[in-house]
């Protein structure tokens, strides 16, 4: 196959604010900017389909490998307790938390399993020269799945859960942590080397379906588009509001030592850390748990709010905003995963266990709602007069 990096001249139009912009062949390291919204239209890599294939194999290797061994060792007042990656979602289902369970399953294993033998179905075929059955439709899902894949938060979280319980016991990184890191490292490489337009060109490239023969979307009106993704983020908003408030006032976890059960909230954890000493920790739990939900509400509520009254004013300090709230707010299911990483870890029965509190589940909602909403928002409303603008552009 031809390099998909020697993307030929195209018309591309911005995923952020509609406009349809020339993009010319890029060189190593060049990037193409939306002259309007500044967002990264593409970038170029040279061996950009050997260096994703290398990146994905080699995730998918270590991810099998993290699965075979120990994960963690807990020793506490003799008893020793070992867990490996598939015994953690065993034990969160086996006590009742199966919803848990199944966020863990899905955002550290299922979702980027998905995305990595996805990657390396379709390179190995284009690097035949052969069209992917299925091809567009599975990149696209690819594209949809990667916001959802949380290993290195996850990473962090188990690192925030050593630091919460080593002084309570002594902890030992099994074989399969490190398999873990390495495999994370490996992703996060992936990811960061795939482009969606030399992706869909090269998969345009070995299409052999005539044009007349493509499945054509059904195009809504704009107003009725208009109409329903202020609808829809108006209605995730709220509803995460709504689950914000029993996300902490309610524990979000239970520690029972010697028989006596010691419920803890979100804002009690940041406390408990701050008057232990640990203060960068504390720090990352307040700024992922409660700055970063509030904020992202609030953000999200006032670019609704300013899409539906036609405010023409501060775009670029809005679209600066909306990125911010899509990158950081999958950031705060740090918290959850801690609270995953220590069910998991500490169950020594009436001496020692910790439980998940009835805030973790309202936390996860706010979570995934918020990421919804900011998926729902139509970041193109906060622009107007595009036509005029694209005509000066790709004219």
């Amino acid at each position: 196959m031809s390099e998909y990096h020697s993307s030929k001249h195209s018309v591309e139009t911005c995923h952020e604010c509609g406009l349809r912009v020339a993009v010319p062949s890029l060189v190593e390291r060049q990037k193409a900017l939306c002259p309007r919204c500044g967002f990264v239209l593409s970038t170029c890599h040279v061996n950009a389909s050997e260096r994703i294939l290398v990146f994905a194999i080699t995730a998918l290797t270590f991810l099998a490998g993290s699965l075979f061994f120990d994960f963690l060792t807990f020793k506490a007042n003799g008893i020793e307790r070992k867990i490996d990656m598939a015994a953690s979602v065993n034990i969160l289902f086996d006590n009742g938390y199966p919803l848990l369970a199944i966020i863990e399953v899905i955002t550290i294993f299922a979702i980027p399993a998905v995305l990595l033998l996805g990657i390396v179905y379709l390179l190995f075929f284009l690097r035949k020269g052969v069209y992917p059955k299925y091809g567009h439709t599975i990149l696209h899902i690819l594209f949809v799945l990667m916001p959802w894949s949380m290993v290195e938060i996850f990473l962090i979280g188990v690192l925030v859960s050593l630091i919460k319980v080593v002084s309570l016991a002594d902890i030992n990184l099994g074989l399969s942590f490190y398999a873990y890191i390495l495999f994370s490292m490996a992703m996060i490489a992936t990811m960061l080397h795939m482009d969606r337009r030399h992706l869909f060109q090269a998969l345009d490239s070995h299409l052999v379906v005539p044009e007349q023969a493509k499945a054509t979307p059904i195009e809504k009106s704009e107003k009725l588009k208009t109409k329903q993704s202020i609808q829809h983020t108006w209605a995730l908003i709220i509803t995460s509001v709504i689950l914000y408030i029993p996300a902490n006032v309610l524990p979000i976890m239970n520690t029972r030592f010697l028989g006596q059960d010691e419920p803890s909230t979100i804002i009690g954890g940041v406390l408990l850390l701050w008057s232990h000493g640990s203060y960068p920790i504390a720090a990352v739990i307040f700024v992922a748990s409660i700055l970063v939900p509030v904020g992202k509400i609030v953000v999200l509520a006032w670019l609704n709010f300013s899409v539906q009254n036609d405010l023409s004013h501060f775009q670029s300090e809005r679209i600066g905003l909306y990125r911010m709230a899509e990158f950081v707010g999958r950031w705060s299911m740090v918290d959850v995963f801690v609270v995953i990483i220590l069910v998991s870890l500490v169950q020594l029965g009436n001496a020692m266990s910790i439980f998940p509190g009835a805030a973790t589940l309202a936390f996860s909602g706010v979570v995934v709602l918020t990421m919804l909403a900011a998926m729902s928002f139509d970041s193109t409303l906060i622009y107007d007069n595009k036509s005029d603008y694209e005509s000066s552009i790709t004219s």
